[in-house]
């Protein structure tokens, strides 16, 4: 038999927090993929707000020197592709950065149309292909780059705290969950 529909890891950690921190909403995986990973609804199912969710691994630990371990708390990639963004059809769309060594979930939460804005402003050039590579770190003071394509340089500003691009400042999102407390009415 085969399974109706299968969560992946970033979908549970997501549902699973969102379950546990907004107690008066309730988490809906849908049967079918038509870009939702998860619906959030009021305790009454009159509001909604739909989520896409991506996962990425912790690369800090692994491909990170000294350096960063400390005043890093996570670091993640992702391989986009920009008409998906273009056309979501979610509300928001969830990045989860579970941090290995700290064990510590976060979140980016953005509409996909302030996404694909943010991405392009970074990334876009002519002649490149409709995928888009992303890196979001997090620092253990709260803040959130995108930092693919940044120089190592770039890379230990951050870690310091002195970094500064507008684009690629990626904190107002983190752990913003707005959306969902909005459902509380």
């Amino acid at each position: 038999m085969k399974a109706l529909f299968t969560v992946h890891a970033g979908e549970f950690i997501a549902g699973d927090f969102i379950g546990r921190k907004f107690g008066y909403v309730d988490v809906w995986v849908p049967a079918k993929d038509r870009g939702i990973d998860l619906l959030v609804t009021d305790s009454r199912c009159k509001k909604t707000v739909s989520l896409q969710v991506k996962f990425s691994r912790d690369y800090l630990v692994t491909d990170r020197s000294a350096e960063f371990q400390n005043p890093l708390r996570a670091l993640g990639w992702w391989v986009l592709n920009r008409p998906k963004i273009a056309e979501s059809p979610a509300d928001y769309w969830i990045f989860v950065l579970a941090g290995f060594a700290r064990r510590t979930p976060d979140f980016v939460i953005i509409k996909p149309s302030e996404l694909l804005t943010r991405l392009d402003a970074i990334h876009w050039r002519k002649g490149r292909t409709a995928r888009i590579h992303s890196y979001l770190l997090v620092t253990e003071t709260g803040q959130c780059w995108e930092a693919r394509g940044l120089t190592n340089s770039d890379k230990r500003a951050i870690a310091q705290g002195t970094f500064s691009d507008r684009a690629r400042d990626f904190s107002a999102f983190l752990n913003n969950w707005q959306p969902i407390e909005k459902l509380k009415g």
